[in-house]
């Protein structure tokens, strides 16, 4: 990989990491209303298995996985605003966990039950296969389901099971371990994880492991990671600021997209993908889908 490749993996576990950090601030202050699920000590699996997928390849992530989700293009604000229930956020402020997707970027929205995810991984994979497509589809299961911590590792296992897959070979399973250093939501103090055991992950973290391997490899340099670092609090600060402004859900819209809309999904270049009315629509103002990052004032839900 390009040493431009690997510190755009090191600024996504980063943006990753800065993220929960200040959902979980949030979540203190009483900002964010039900549970909050982190992943520390997993983002070298979830950054680095999905940066060896292609274009048009497809994911179905877990309420752990935000770093698939940013990968692929899921924009902080649509994060933010999600975890903050805000009548901007991709679910319109009815829900407030990483329940969301976006076919624009292959990603099928996650499901509260989560062996449930594999089945519909399942399906797409077979519509994408009847339809005669090379598409991976790649479906984290287990609350665990990480490498050892080490992002390299990762992206060598996954590439190796694309290929396998891509080659007409079937499904692959890769098998990855590591530990949560935090409880099942930030409810959860995790006081029955053996002080022992907890540091010694600690001492494991992924993000310091491939710091140190990008330092070692004259790879980042120090300037580079305060760039990095100034770049990811930029984001962070501003899908939290964009968040907390924005409205929570109208009352009088409860009853909306109770049902699916009438007629076909718009996807971007067909017929109709400029109708608001559609749930994948184009946001008219920039030609772009409506959870990409925007320099301008970005509105992320449905219009």
């Amino acid at each position: 990989m390009s040493e431009e490749a690997l510190l755009q993996i090191y600024y996504f576990m980063c943006l990753t990491r800065a993220m929960e950090d200040r959902t979980r601030t949030l979540f203190l202050q009483g900002k964010i209303v039900g549970g909050v699920y982190t992943a520390q000590g997993h983002e070298a699996a979830t950054v680095g298995a999905v940066s060896m997928l292609s274009d048009g390849d497809c994911i179905v992530p877990q309420h752990r996985d935000l770093g698939m989700h940013l990968v692929r293009g899921t924009s902080p604000r649509a994060v933010m605003s999600q975890w903050l229930a805000r009548g901007t956020s991709p679910s319109l402020g009815r829900d407030n966990a990483l329940h969301i997707g976006d076919m624009h970027h292959g990603v099928v929205p996650s499901i509260s039950m989560l062996g449930e995810s594999l089945p519909v991984a399942c399906g797409v994979a077979l519509t994408m296969k009847m339809r005669k497509r090379s598409t991976i589809v790649l479906a984290p299961c287990g609350d665990g389901a990480t490498n050892t911590d080490d992002v390299l590792a990762v992206i060598e296992a996954v590439a190796r099971a694309v290929q396998h897959v891509r080659s007409g070979k079937g499904p692959s399973l890769v098998e990855c371990k590591t530990f949560r250093v935090r409880g099942h939501s930030e409810a959860d103090k995790a006081d029955y994880v053996p002080p022992a055991l907890r540091e010694e992950w600690l001492a494991r973290d992924p993000i310091k492991r491939f710091e140190e391997y990008l330092t070692k490899k004259h790879i980042l340099t120090a300037a580079g990671k305060a760039e990095i670092e100034a770049k990811v609090k930029a984001a962070v600060d501003d899908a939290v600021d964009f968040a907390e402004h924005s409205p929570v859900p109208d009352a009088e819209t409860v009853a909306d997209y109770v049902y699916a809309p009438d007629g076909p999904i718009a996807i971007i270049g067909e017929p109709g993908a400029l109708d608001p009315r559609y749930v994948n629509a184009l946001d008219q103002r920039t030609g772009q889908p409506f959870n990409t990052m925007s320099k301008k004032e970005e509105v992320v839900g449905r219009r």
